[in-house]
């Protein structure tokens, strides 16, 4: 059974007190009747954008709660997923006090938002197998430990975290357990949403940088009890997500044939370029992924990734990462893209 977890426990108090700011489309709730708005400090001439947006982004949530199949009420929207974890240090996290669990090699952010925000940020190495160690993660944490971090898929790795482990961790930890699902649409496991209603200090993290192909409108999703939403609410700039981004998002993900289409080509080319990878002399080994990237060991990483640039690709260098000596990340791309890169592999032999 899931720890009892008093989720205001473990809210900073400045929070738990701060009133948050009312903007004027807070106070006014549209009705469909038509309206003269002089309430925002607005020009009041027509450029499609000369609006505030909706501070609460009502539509793109009404639509993304029925194709999830959660309650609107348990969605914050945020300027990238990046934001909305930022949200989450500085609801939980007393600066100088609190401190926060991750798991290397993973999504760099994690750290890096921990030092912006002074926490200290305790890292536990992840198994030879890339798996949680559930041991000492358990021997890190103490009664300041607010956040866990589970990027599954992982990144650089690809690999999606044991079940199994990630329920232990849900179980154990007394703080809020975030799992990153940037990448779950490339994965044949299932989304941690249908266990949102079981474990109190569930919260999810997804992006539409990645299988929505929208990194460019930097729209970032986060999944939680209505009582952990509405703490972010508070604390929220209050027209994070703007107009262009909200319309944007709204129409593509309502392109449901299109983006599951994209997304089973970047599954075929991932296969592909699996199977070529195999044959490569230069590759040792070849890591188990559930991303549309694929990691890979290689004799020298830093030397190919040089060559490869000469060849005009560019992919990534993970040598200098924890248990990633010598690998290379190689994103899945078009068909054409791939080939260039499976052209490009071959000739290095």
């Amino acid at each position: 059974m899931p720890t009892k977890i008093n989720i205001q426990d473990l809210v900073r108090e400045n929070v738990k007190k701060l009133k948050p700011y009312s903007s004027a489309r807070d106070e006014y709730k549209a009705t469909g009747t038509e309206m003269v708005f002089l309430d925002a400090n607005e020009n009041p001439y027509q450029t499609d954008v000369n609006r505030y947006p909706d501070p609460h982004q009502r539509n793109l949530k009404d639509e993304l709660a029925k194709i999830k199949e959660v309650q609107p009420e348990q969605i914050l929207l945020g300027n990238g997923s990046d934001e909305v974890l930022d949200l989450l240090f500085r609801a939980f996290c007393e600066p100088g006090k609190d401190n926060v669990i991750s798991l290397p090699p993973t999504y760099g952010m994690y750290k890096v938002l921990a030092e912006i925000n002074n926490i200290e940020n305790r890292e536990v190495l992840l198994s030879q197998d890339f798996e949680p160690n559930i041991s000492e993660i358990l021997s890190k944490i103490d009664e300041n430990s607010k956040l866990l971090f589970l990027c599954s898929p992982n990144n650089p790795t690809g690999n999606t975290f044991s079940e199994e482990k990630v329920i232990e961790l849900l179980q154990k930890f007394k703080g809020l357990v975030i799992i990153d699902e940037a990448y779950i649409d490339f994965s044949g496991k299932e989304s941690w949403l249908s266990r949102l209603q079981q474990y109190p200090n569930l919260v999810i993290t997804q992006t539409l940088s990645k299988a929505y192909g929208m990194a460019g409108i930097r729209l970032g999703i986060c999944w939680a009890s209505e009582e952990i939403i509405e703490i972010l609410k508070k604390i929220k700039p209050p027209y994070n997500v703007n107009e262009l981004t909200q319309q944007r998002a709204l129409n593509r993900i309502l392109d449901v044939d299109v983006v599951s289409s994209e997304v089973a080509d970047i599954l075929k080319g991932r296969k592909e370029l699996v199977e070529v990878l195999q044959e490569v002399t230069f590759v040792e080994k070849i890591y188990p992924t559930d991303a549309n990237f694929v990691l890979v060991k290689v004799d020298d990483a830093t030397s190919r990734y040089h060559q490869l640039i000469e060849k005009g690709i560019v992919i990534r260098n993970r040598t200098t990462q924890p248990l990633c000596e010598n690998t290379l990340r190689l994103t899945v791309g078009t068909t054409e893209e791939n080939q260039k890169l499976i052209a490009a592999l071959k000739s290095l032999n």
